[in-house]
């Protein structure tokens, strides 16, 4: 399948913005929706505002341009709510997409997007259903794909993808802050081991969303997919690399005990009404989990990636200094 009219959904998130620009690249006539009305100029695609809470404006806005594939990346990404209700961008939101897909007979392949977290990172599931959300947005995602499963993802050829960390250029503010951190010297490695993660390089993944739009139907159909780059990378490379690429202090190593003490301190701190404290026992948690998942799946339909990691990291330190500078 060569689909030349595509859909996208968020096109003003992160991965929503190197998807389209990657297709717009390639010659393909992308429809962007987007809630957000972003003042920033991006020329080569149509662009709608609607939200896909809307379910009447999705379907007229899908019969109007009747798109030959869909890409479904629009989502309340943050971990901030407190009930599934917060996260209706990720549930009624899907079943809206699902219905004007199945409404549109000109849609013949539509990409669904839910997240690593529908499971507890370092959790190996033992199937495409098996679910062990530890957040509210993880539960929202496990709705995402349960609705899409109830759907037959609007009747025609669909898959579902797990994209897990990604980075590079257009980094939302959250994963930004790591790198000023880096650069003003206020970071430090929690202990020495490497620790190896399976983060997602964003020109990658946005080649990987190309990929399953022209895979064979057989190849996708049904299935669920993580997205990631195939070797993990180091978190002690990576920040080491991005540390001498913005031209900072070589990052120090904390002992282990001592961050530990460190993010007790900083749950206190947070429990007492400072929420801005960057350290406690969730984010050391996070940084010293690892987690490498098998990406033989995804390999073997999406091929070779075009991305290493050395070129990775030069590409977001140099976006970074240049928006920093400006």
């Amino acid at each position: 399948m060569t689909p030349h009219r595509i859909l996208v959904t968020g096109t003003d998130g992160m991965v929503g913005r190197w998807v389209t620009d990657l297709l717009v690249a390639e010659g393909h006539h992308v429809i962007g929706v987007d809630k957000r009305d972003l003042t920033e100029s991006r020329p080569g695609y149509d662009k709608h505002v609607l939200n896909i809470l809307d379910r009447d404006g999705l379907l007229a806005l899908f019969a109007a341009e009747q798109p030959e594939a869909v890409v479904h990346l629009a989502a309340r990404t943050d971990l901030d709510g407190e009930t599934l209700k917060d996260y209706d961008d990720n549930i009624t939101g899907v079943r809206n997409v699902c219905d004007a897909v199945r409404a549109t007979g000109s849609v013949q392949r539509a990409i669904y997007t839910s997240s690593q977290l529908v499971c507890e990172i370092g959790y190996t599931p033992a199937s495409d259903t098996d679910y062990k959300p530890t957040t509210v947005y993880g539960e929202s995602k496990v709705r995402t794909e349960q609705i899409t499963r109830e759907e037959d993802g609007g009747g025609v050829t669909w898959c579902i993808t797990r994209p897990t960390t990604v980075w590079g250029p257009h980094m939302s503010e959250h994963y930004q802050s790591l790198l000023r951190y880096i650069r003003q010297g206020r970071y430090f490695h929690a202990g020495r081991s490497p620790l190896h993660k399976s983060y997602a390089y964003a020109a990658n993944i946005a080649h990987q969303y190309r990929q399953m739009l022209l895979a064979d139907a057989e190849a996708i159909h049904g299935k669920t997919f993580f997205l990631a780059d195939y070797e993990p990378l180091s978190l002690r490379a990576y920040t080491d690399g991005l540390q001498k690429r913005l031209g900072a202090k070589p990052i120090p190593t904390m002992p282990l005990p001592l961050a530990r003490v460190l993010a007790k301190t900083g749950d206190l701190l947070n429990a007492v009404g400072m929420r801005r404290f960057p350290f406690n026992s969730f984010r050391l948690n996070n940084i010293l989990t690892e987690y490498v998942i098998d990406l033989s799946a995804t390999e073997a339909v999406c091929g070779p990636l075009p991305v290493g990691f050395e070129q990775g990291v030069d590409e977001t330190a140099a976006w970074f200094l240049a928006k920093e500078n400006s």
